[in-house]
């Protein structure tokens, strides 16, 4: 068994969508970022490819290459959970935490949970959690998420 950490945030930004979990969610700004910016796709592939010792998302999709520019983020999970498997593991479970201010996460969970298991990734729990005013996610300037993976050789 082998368990990887993964976090990331994003700013909002007015005129994009917002695409958190796989899913499109509908509120007044997207978020800041290269790719689509899904912040919670973000933090579960840092935490994936931290469980096999992969590095992180940047080492494997940099933000200075146009070929990620507006890319899909479940079409990289794809790709994680690809290489990983031809490193001889299976992801046997994701736990993680949104952490924003609005929109409000619960409504979707069952959407986004659809999507990821679309993308190979069954076994997951996502929740939501306010910030309660303090720090950037606190101020409804974007929004960060937390991932812990734990993977096992596959069979």
């Amino acid at each position: 068994m082998r368990t990887g950490i993964g976090y990331d945030s994003h700013r909002f930004l007015r005129g994009r969508k917002l695409m958190l979990g796989g899913i499109e969610i509908p509120h007044e700004a997207g978020l800041a970022g290269h790719s689509d910016a899904d912040v919670l796709v973000h933090a579960i592939i840092d935490a994936i490819l931290g469980a096999v010792g992969l590095g992180d998302i940047g080492a494997h999709f940099p933000d200075t290459d146009p070929a990620y520019k507006g890319a899909s983020s479940m079409e990289l999970l794809r790709r994680v959970l690809h290489l990983v498997r031809g490193e001889g593991f299976e992801v046997t479970w994701v736990d993680s935490t949104l952490i924003c201010e609005t929109p409000r996460i619960g409504p979707h969970i069952e959407a986004m949970k659809e999507a990821l298991a679309t993308a190979g990734l069954k076994h997951i729990n996502i929740k939501g959690k306010s910030n309660e005013g303090m720090g950037f996610t606190g101020r409804g300037e974007g929004i960060a998420a937390i991932a812990v993976a734990t993977l096992g050789k596959a069979q």
